[in-house]
C-alpha cells in the first residue's frame, strides 16, 4: 500500500468514527460553512491561550502549551467534520470549497500567531524564528497546490499536508505540557563540550515545529517540481 492509499484508507476510518456527530450536526441544522466557521472560532481559541500564556505565565511554566494543545486538536476535527457535513448533508458548494480553503489559511496563521507571540514573550527566539518558517511552509503547501490546479495541473502530493500538520502541533504541545507536570521547567540535558544545553522542556514543542519547518518547505518545492513536470508534459502533448 502507497503513501496516499494509506492516507487515505485513515481518512476513510476516521470518517466511521465521527460520522455520527456529522449526522448529529447536519439534524441539530449545522450547515459546512457553520461548521468551519467553528473552527476558525476554536482556532482563535488557542491564539488566545498561547498570548494569555505568554503574558501572564512565566518562562518554563508551559501548562498553557498543554492546554492549547488539546483545543488544537479539537478544532481540527472541524477540518474533518465540515467536508462530511457537506457531502452526508448533501450540501456541497463551490463557494462552500472556496470558504473552507481561505478559513483554513485564516485558521493556521492565527494559531501560528499564537505561538510566534508566546515563543517570543518567553524569549525562544529561535523557537520563533523556526515557527514562522513553518508557518510560511504551510503557507506555500497549500498555494503550490491551489495555483498548479487552477492551471490544470494536480498536484496534492507530498508530506505535511494540513491534517499532518494540525496533529503534529497539537499532540507535541499536548506532550510539553504532560513533560512539564512531570519534570517541571528546568529539567536540561547537556553534551559534554557543548557550552549550552542541547533539550529542555520546552523542546517536546519546539523540535517538532523545527521539523515542520523543514518538511513543509520541501513539500512546497517537491508540489513546484512535480507541477513544472506535469506543465511540461502537457504542453508537449499540445505542441
Amino acid at each position: 500500500m502507497d503513501k496516499n492509499s494509506l492516507r487515505d484508507a485513515l481518512q476513510q476510518g476516521i470518517y466511521k468514527v465521527i460520522n455520527p456527530v456529522v449526522r448529529f450536526l447536519i439534524k441539530v441544522g449545522f450547515t459546512p460553512n457553520a461548521v468551519t466557521t467553528t473552527g476558525l472560532i476554536l482556532n482563535i481559541g488557542v491564539a488566545a491561550i498561547f498570548i494569555v500564556g505568554g503574558e501572564v505565565s512565566n518562562r518554563g511554566e508551559l501548562e498553557y502549551v498543554g492546554w492549547a494543545g488539546g483545543l488544537v486538536l479539537f478544532a481540527g476535527l472541524f477540518d474533518m467534520l465540515d467536508g462530511q457535513v457537506a457531502r452526508l448533508g448533501n450540501m456541497g458548494s463551490t463557494f462552500g470549497a472556496m470558504y473552507d480553503s481561505v478559513l483554513d489559511r485564516y485558521s493556521e496563521m492565527i494559531m501560528f500567531m499564537g505561538i510566534c507571540y508566546y515563543l517570543i514573550a518567553h524569549h525562544y527566539l529561535l523557537s520563533s524564528l523556526f515557527a514562522f518558517i513553518a508557518l510560511i511552509g504551510s503557507m506555500m503547501v497549500s498555494y503550490t497546490r491551489a495555483r498548479a490546479e487552477g492551471l490544470g495541473v494536480e498536484c496534492k502530493g507530498g508530506l505535511m499536508q494540513r491534517p499532518e500538520r494540525v496533529v503534529l502541533i497539537g499532540l507535541s504541545a499536548i506532550a510539553c505540557g504532560i513533560t512539564y507536570s512531570f519534570v517541571g521547567a528546568d529539567y536540561k540535558v547537556y553534551v559534554e563540550g557543548v557550552p549550552f544545553h542541547v533539550f529542555e522542556t520546552m523542546s517536546v514543542f519546539t523540535l517538532p515545529i523545527t521539523v515542520m519547518a523543514v518538511l513543509t518547505n520541501i513539500t512546497a518545492v517537491n508540489r513546484l517540481m512535480d507541477a513544472k513536470k506535469a506543465m511540461q508534459q502537457k504542453e508537449m502533448k499540445t505542441a
